[in-house]
């Protein structure tokens, strides 16, 4: 059963790490991050770095051995994208499909945060 979540979230966290690197969802990953943080690290930056983490981190999943590493990284790292997922939900009518709810977008993250625990432990 492990096995078959860490795959699964392996899957999930390798292709939204490569969309990082597609024009179009990438111009719209870095217009959430905040400009406080913009203004510390340019936007396609951070979009490409976190998107190294997402693909790193899903191919670390798969790894006995570090699978626990990367699980926590990448827990780390659903805790550290989601001030962007708090200013996409404030703002729907500039980021439309970005700007899930904060709520759900809350659900979301905690789901998976639970799921990649299930799948370390």
């Amino acid at each position: 059963m492990q096995w078959i979540v860490r795959a699964a979230l392996a899957i999930v966290f390798i292709g939204m790490g490569i969309l990082h690197f597609v024009p179009g969802p990438a111009k719209a990953m870095s217009a959430i991050i905040p400009p406080s943080i913009k203004r510390v690290v340019p936007g396609v930056v951070l979009v490409r770095f976190t998107g190294v983490c997402e693909i790193l981190g899903g191919i670390g999943l798969l790894v006995p051995g570090i699978h626990v590493i990367a699980g926590i990284a990448l827990i780390v790292f659903l805790v550290a994208v989601f001030p962007a997922n708090i200013y996409a939900s404030q703002y729907p009518e500039r980021f439309g499909k970005m700007a899930i709810p904060f709520w759900p977008r809350l659900a979301g993250q905690v789901a998976l945060i639970a799921l990649l625990v299930l799948a370390i432990v």
